[in-house]
C-alpha cells in the first residue's frame, strides 16, 4: 500500500481531500489543484461550499480567478458530505483550534473532524493534520480514532502532521505563498513521513522532514511563542518609554541598525489572529502534565494582554488635553483587522479596545476600508462606516489601531482633533500637526 500510494503521489493520480475550507485549507486545496491533483474540499458551511462550487474565492491570498481556472479545469470541488472522504487517498484536516471560555484547547472541530475521518477511513489513505496544537494530539486523539477500523497506521493506513503556516495577506504583502514556505512534516512511522513530504514535495519548494508529529507539533507552537515572547518584550518597553518619555519607536530604530544579534519587532495595541494570541496557551495546557508551570510564556501573555488597556488610557490622555471627557466623547476605531491591508478579524485587540471605551461612555465608530461587518465577542453583529471627512472633523479622537495602507493618514491627522496612533503610522507627518497625535 505504500509504495502504491507513493506512486500515485508521484504521478499526482491521488485525490487529496481538504477538510476546513478556511485560511489554512482554501490556500492548500488551491495550490494541490494548481500542481496537478484532483482536489476535494470539505466544509460545514453550505456557503463556502456553494462559493467554492462557483469558482468565488472568500479568502483574500486565492483569488477568485484561479478558483475559477480550477472549477473550469474539474481540479476543485467542494461538498458538505463526508461520506465522499473514502474517495480521496489523501486527507488533510486543516480546521480551526481556538481556546475555550477558561483559555484551555479547544479542541471539538478536531476531534470531529476526527470521527469524520474513522467513518469513511479505508486502506491505503493518508491523513494529514495541519491544525495548530498541543505535542501529543496526532497520537493520542487521531491515531486511536482511526485505528478502531482495525487498520494499523503505518502499514494500511498513514498519519502525519504538518503545521500550517499561513499568514493572512503575506501573499499580497510579503511574496510568500503556499508554494514557497517551507513544511516542516513528523509522521507516526517512518513511510507515513515519507508519504506526506512525497505529497508536500509537490506543494511548497522545500520539505522538511522531522523525527514525529510531537517534534512537528511543537515546532509551531514554538515558532508563535518566539513571536509572543518578542512582542510583549518590546510591548514592556514601549509601557516604559511612555513613563520616560522616550520614543520607543525611535529606539528600535535605532536598534535594528544593528546586523547581527538583533530581530525587529514593534509594540502595538494587543495581539490579534489565531496563531499568537492562542497557541501559547496550548503549550501551557500540556506543560502542567508534566509538572511544568511555563513561566516566561504566561508572562509575556500578562504583558499583551494590558496594552487594549494602555490604549484606553492614551485616548483619555489625548481627550484630556482638549479638557474633554472619556464619557459622551465620539471616538472612531480605526481598523478592525488585527493586520494591515485583510479583512481578518479574528481575536482583534480591536474589540477590547472598543469594549473598554464604551464601558466608559465613549461613542465608538469603528471604520475599515477591508470589513463592512464584523462580530464582536459577545456575538453581536457590528457595521463599520466610510470614513469621510465630516467623520473625522466630527469625533473628538481618532484611534488607529490597524495601519492598513488604504488610509490616508496625512488626511486623518489633518482633519481629526486628536490622533491616537498605535502603529507608528503617522511617523512621516512632521511640523505642527505631530502635536495633535498620540504616540504609542
Amino acid at each position: 500500500m505504500f509504495h502504491e500510494l507513493m506512486n500515485r503521489i508521484h504521478d499526482r493520480t491521488a485525490k487529496v481531500g481538504v477538510i476546513g475550507l478556511g485560511y489554512v485549507g482554501l490556500p492548500l486545496a488551491e495550490r494541490a489543484g494548481r500542481v496537478g491533483f484532483s482536489v476535494l474540499g470539505f466544509d460545514v458551511s453550505p456557503m463556502r461550499v456553494a462559493q467554492v462550487n462557483r469558482g468565488e474565492s472568500y479568502i483574500g491570498d486565492v483569488s477568485s480567478d484561479a478558483l475559477a481556472t480550477l472549477r473550469t479545469a474539474g481540479r476543485i470541488e467542494a461538498t458538505t458530505d463526508i461520506r465522499r472522504m473514502a474517495e480521496c487517498d489523501i486527507l488533510v484536516i486543516c480546521v480551526p483550534t481556538p481556546l475555550n471560555a477558561t483559555r484551555e484547547p479547544d479542541m471539538r472541530f478536531v476531534e470531529a473532524a476526527s470521527e469524520d475521518v474513522a467513518v469513511s477511513i479505508r486502506p491505503g489513505q493518508l491523513v494529514i493534520l495541519e491544525s495548530t496544537t498541543y505535542p501529543g494530539t496526532t497520537r493520542e486523539l487521531i491515531m486511536p480514532r482511526i485505528e478502531r477500523s482495525g487498520l494499523k497506521v503505518g502499514e494500511q493506513i498513514f498519519l502525519a502532521f504538518s503545521p500550517e503556516r499561513i499568514d493572512p495577506g503575506q501573499t499580497s504583502s510579503k511574496g510568500y505563498s503556499v508554494e514557497n514556505t517551507p513544511k516542516v512534516v513528523g509522521g507516526v512511522t517512518p513511510h507515513c513521513t515519507e508519504l506526506a513530504g512525497a505529497f508536500y514535495g509537490y506543494i511548497t519548494n522545500r520539505v522538511v522532514p522531522v523525527s514525529s508529529p510531537d517534534v512537528a507539533e511543537l515546532t509551531k507552537l514554538f515558532e508563535n511563542i518566539f513571536r509572543a515572547v518578542n512582542i510583549a518584550l518590546v510591548n514592556e518597553l514601549a509601557l516604559l518609554c511612555d513613563r520616560m518619555g522616550i520614543d520607543v519607536w525611535e529606539v528600535i530604530d535605532a536598534a535594528a541598525t544593528k546586523p547581527y544579534g538583533f530581530m525587529k519587532f514593534t509594540p502595538g495595541p494587543g495581539l490579534g489572529g489565531h496563531c499568537i494570541p492562542i497557541d501559547p496557551f496550548y503549550l501551557t495546557w500540556k506543560a502542567r502534565a508534566y509538572d511544568l508551570t511555563t513561566r516566561f510564556i504566561e508572562l509575556a501573555g500578562e504583558i499583551n494582554s494590558q496594552m487594549p488597556r494602555h490604549v484606553h488610557d492614551l485616548v483619555v490622555r489625548a481627550l484630556n488635553r482638549a479638557r474633554k471627557p472619556l464619557n459622551g466623547s465620539t471616538i472612531l476605531l480605526l481598523g478592525v483587522a488585527y493586520k494591515p491591508d485583510v479583512d481578518d478579524y479574528r481575536e482583534s485587540p480591536a474589540f477590547k479596545v472598543y469594549d473598554l471605551l464604551t464601558a466608559d461612555g465613549a461613542i465608538v465608530i469603528p471604520c475599515d476600508p477591508h470589513i463592512t461587518q464584523f462580530e464582536l465577542h459577545d456575538g453581536r453583529c457590528m457595521q463599520t462606516v466610510p470614513l469621510t471627512d465630516e467623520l473625522l472633523r466630527q469625533c473628538d479622537c481618532a484611534v488607529i489601531i490597524t495601519n492598513h495602507r488604504a488610509f490616508d493618514y496625512e488626511r486623518i491627522v489633518t482633519l481629526a482633533p486628536a490622533i491616537v496612533d498605535t502603529r507608528n503610522a503617522t511617523r512621516n507627518i512632521q511640523g505642527e500637526l505631530r502635536a495633535k497625535i498620540t504616540v504609542l
